[in-house]
């Protein structure tokens, strides 16, 4: 990022911490991506509170980025077990920032597991959980009881570019990976395994580039607007991928379970969206199949009288080329900002909350007058 382009977000942000002030005395957790542009947001969040700990999520970590970063806040390593564990997850955040105002900023239901036990058991006090992605939200609508107000801003409409761009980035990766082996995308049977936001983004974008495109998701509604839009459907996802040579998983959640794998087209390449934690069961194949590199961020995995190529460890593949989607991201940054303001003011009954409207309509105003001048 160039001198003027920091000046840009900078005012930016400003304008977005003006327009949602933070009272005093917060203190914030950080889950986060760790990509180029990430510490003038995290800059902008540590004017107005206290940053207790950055949280960068394994798979997308910027090695000269993470360095730019820990010289300016504590950083701390990320991981499901830690979080998922009440006991361990209490003691964390006691050693971080007991007796304090917390607001945690979250991408993937990562505190959710233990929330309950950080509300009513930390020695200070948990305001609220800022969620950024349809995972996370999932992961916290089904908890039986959410102990204090959860903004999930994973469906907002400024969310939307962002989550098309995260599509187009993904098949991008994805062609680029399965170039490095003389391959290419035109012309193979394809199968995207969720329709949400990334899913269908994908599902076009493939499309666009003379691939033959079947669509399974479990939600019936879902299947039919893929239909709708001329994509062929399935009804389960093993006859979905029974021809496919190219596997996406835009699911969030477990998309490919262990028979599945078996399922898989000899030879087929398969690419997710999310975490490998979060959408394949990969740890089911231990003692099953052999794994060997076969190229770059490409695994081999091998039995007896069948393969299947894995691309970026199953992790989100775009991050191999760092994911980016330009200034949009900063759409849903202004609203995680004016998520944790509205937390910290107090007020919001505990349970799932969204960023109002007219809220929205501000921070889109601010976008365009930084980032279309």
């Amino acid at each position: 990022m160039d001198r003027t382009d920091r000046a840009r977000l900078d005012a930016y942000f400003q304008q977005i911490i003006k327009r949602f002030p933070v009272p005093r005395g917060i203190t914030s957790l950080v889950v986060t991506h760790l990509l180029p542009e990430r510490p003038v947001f995290l800059g902008a969040l540590s004017g107005v509170t206290r940053i207790a700990a950055v949280l960068p999520k394994p798979r997308s970590i910027d090695q000269a980025t993470l360095e730019v970063v820990r010289a300016a806040h504590p950083v701390h390593e990320l991981s499901r077990t830690r979080f998922a564990d009440p006991v361990t997850a209490l003691h964390f955040l006691e050693d971080v920032a007991a007796g304090q105002q917390v607001v945690l900023l979250d991408i993937g239901g990562y505190f959710a597991g233990s929330l309950s036990t950080l509300a009513e058991k930390f020695s200070g006090r948990v305001l609220g959980v800022v969620e950024d992605t349809e995972n996370g939200h999932q992961r916290y609508a089904s908890l039986d009881r959410l102990p204090c107000p959860v903004v999930s801003v994973a469906r907002s409409p400024l969310k939307e570019p962002e989550d098309h761009l995260v599509g187009r980035s993904i098949v991008f990766s994805t062609e680029a990976l399965l170039r490095t082996r003389g391959d290419i995308l035109t012309g193979r049977q394809a199968t995207v395994i969720g329709f949400g936001k990334v899913g269908r983004s994908i599902a076009h974008t493939l499309r666009a580039q003379d691939l033959h495109v079947t669509v399974f998701d479990s939600s019936p509604l879902k299947q039919v607007q893929a239909h709708s839009q001329g994509f062929r459907t399935a009804e389960s996802c093993r006859e979905a991928i029974r021809d496919a040579g190219l596997v996406i998983c835009a699911t969030g959640h477990a998309a490919l379970r262990k028979a599945d794998f078996a399922a898989l087209r000899n030879g087929a390449y398969v690419a997710a969206a999310t975490s490998p934690d979060d959408e394949l069961e990969l740890s089911s194949l231990d003692g099953t199949y052999s794994r060997k590199s076969s190229g770059d961020h490409l695994t081999r995995y091998e039995r007896p009288g069948h393969t299947f190529h894995l691309l970026a460890d199953g992790g989100a593949v775009n991050f191999v080329h760092g994911a980016a989607v330009g200034s949009f991201i900063h759409l849903v940054q202004g609203e995680i900002l004016a998520a944790a303001a509205s937390i910290a003011k107090g007020g919001a009954v505990p349970g799932l909350h969204e960023v109002s409207t007219g809220d929205r309509q501000d921070i889109a105003r601010l976008w365009l007058q930084h980032f279309l001048s």
